[in-house]
């Protein structure tokens, strides 16, 4: 479906014996334009997958879905969203964005989601990989009045109200956004995401970093992401014993949760860097030294880490 492109993507697409339908939609908003896609489709389809133009499937993907259990409704799958400097993976999460045929509708205007009109079977399939290749000279400019259109909506959908949050966030309107991350933790019940809530609060509200970061770790303690916000608040307080241990409790945890709330920064280089300063002030050579050679292996390029490599030894 193109709805409106200006350059050369319908010419390209014909001439390459694709079908396309070209529809524009005034107002804009994305989950009219994936229903309209839906609408067209040829009824003999037996699976969907909502794939956008910067989105790109891995060989072995078809041999993947064809070998799912009969009944399977909503394959789940690897979704690489960005990229580090290196080239390694970035944000990795479960995508969720192939469905079958029928049964399904996307809601909200944006950042849209598929909802069943009935009941739905979920299967991890492996060998079935989505990469994301994001541009990110593309304005963002859209996002904000649709967000705020789909809390207007619907007010009590928690989703919408988190992903407004943090695009006032993103924008530094901070009052707003500390409201909505307010009316997000009101309304939630998904531990990760009201974890997520309270690290940019803590963000935003230096003077209470630590009460919301330990309201984080209380929500999921699972995970990595809200020891190392921590560890960030002590390292700038120069608390070096509170550094170290903080850093140590992050590195306790090694499973990487497969959702998009995971940050890429507590899954590399960062806390061990942290850890390795910590514990040179501490007086904790050798370890000093471990966790700096581990901060630059996965991060060879960063000149800091390696001149802290040498002092340390």
């Amino acid at each position: 479906l193109d709805t409106g492109s200006t350059d050369r993507t319908y010419k390209v697409a014909t001439d390459l014996g694709i079908n396309i339908y070209q529809h524009e939609f005034k107002p804009w908003r994305f989950d009219k334009a994936r229903n309209h896609v839906l609408a067209v489709l040829p009824e003999d389809i037996d699976i969907c997958i909502a794939l956008d133009m910067d989105e790109v499937l891995q060989p072995g993907w078809r041999q993947a879905l064809e070998a799912i259990p009969a009944g399977t409704t909503r394959p789940r799958y690897k979704y690489v969203w960005s990229w580090n400097k290196d080239g390694s993976e970035g944000l990795v999460y479960g995508g969720d964005k192939i469905h079958r045929r029928h049964g399904y509708r996307w809601h909200h205007p944006v950042h849209e989601v598929l909802k069943p009109e009935g009941w739905e079977t979920y299967q991890w399939v492996e060998g079935l990989e989505i990469h994301h290749h994001p541009d990110h000279t593309k304005s963002r400019s859209q996002y904000l009045p649709l967000l705020e259109l789909a809390v207007k909506e619907d007010p009590h959908d928690d989703r919408n109200q988190f992903y407004l949050a943090r695009e006032y966030f993103f924008n530094g309107q901070y009052g707003l956004a500390q409201y909505h991350f307010g009316q997000h933790l009101h309304l939630s019940q998904w531990n990760p995401e009201r974890a997520a809530s309270h690290r940019y609060l803590a963000k935003m509200r230096p003077d209470a970093a630590e009460f919301h970061l330990y309201r984080a770790i209380a929500e999921d303690p699972t995970r990595r992401e809200s020891w190392v916000e921590l560890q960030k608040v002590y390292y700038d307080k120069q608390d070096w014993t509170a550094c170290y241990h903080t850093g140590k409790m992050a590195l306790r945890i090694t499973e990487k949760p497969l959702d998009y709330l995971c940050e890429a920064e507590a899954w590399g280089w960062l806390p061990y860097d942290l850890l390795a300063i910590a514990s040179f002030h501490l007086g904790k050579k050798s370890e000093a030294y471990a966790y700096g050679l581990e901060a630059f292996a996965q991060n060879p390029t960063d000149h800091r880490l390696e001149a802290n490599l040498e002092w340390y030894l």
